[in-house]
């Protein structure tokens, strides 16, 4: 009874944050979605496509469950970071729906295997695992990768994961109470 609540809870948490990934899209250029915001250059549309080799890997070869398309290797040192950006060939549309589509395979799998079901992950320090670690770690890293995605479309066009709650107003009271407190320690 618990291990398909906690793989059905698991499960859910994973389709919301999802949907909330893509969401970080909407209403924005394809510069604005492409562009490097960070030093390292993290973008929106880049955190999509390595979420989508994220978890067409986990979720599939893991469980001797190919994922049908072709994905860049991760033991490959030429193309690592690759999935961390979009290039000019790859449209909004594509990387959306490739994303989708590994949420379908992703899906297939959660849905068919029971939550005790063996995995080796090659690259981890105990390759030995049960889909219930898949599922937390790629929730967690897709979690990760959100945060990531409410700080960069913060800074493009000052929108917020907390936009409903509070108001403007509210937002520059709260800068100038932080900066007055960090001033504090110049």
């Amino acid at each position: 009874m618990i291990d398909e609540f906690a793989k059905d809870y698991l499960h859910g948490d994973l389709r919301e944050i999802r949907e909330e990934m893509v969401g970080k899209l909407e209403g924005l250029s394809e510069y604005d979605i492409r562009r490097p915001l960070t030093a390292t250059s993290t973008n929106l549309l880049g955190l999509i496509k390595h979420l989508t080799l994220t978890e067409a890997r986990y979720f599939g070869e893991i469980f001797g469950r190919p994922y049908p398309e072709p994905l860049l290797r991760w033991d490959d040192l030429a193309v690592r970071g690759q999935d961390m950006w979009a290039t000019e060939h790859e449209s909004r549309e594509e990387i959306i729906d490739g994303y989708r589509r590994a949420w379908a395979h992703s899906d297939a799998t959660i849905t068919e295997l029971a939550i005790d079901t063996p995995g080796h992950v090659p690259w981890w320090p105990r390759p030995d695992v049960m889909l219930f670690n898949i599922l937390v770690h790629v929730l967690t890293e897709t979690n990760r990768h959100a945060g990531h995605a409410d700080i960069l479309r913060e800074q493009l066009d000052g929108s917020s994961a907390s936009e409903g709650h509070r108001d403007a107003e509210f937002w520059a009271a709260r800068y100038a109470d932080v900066e007055r407190a960090a001033q504090a320690f110049k």
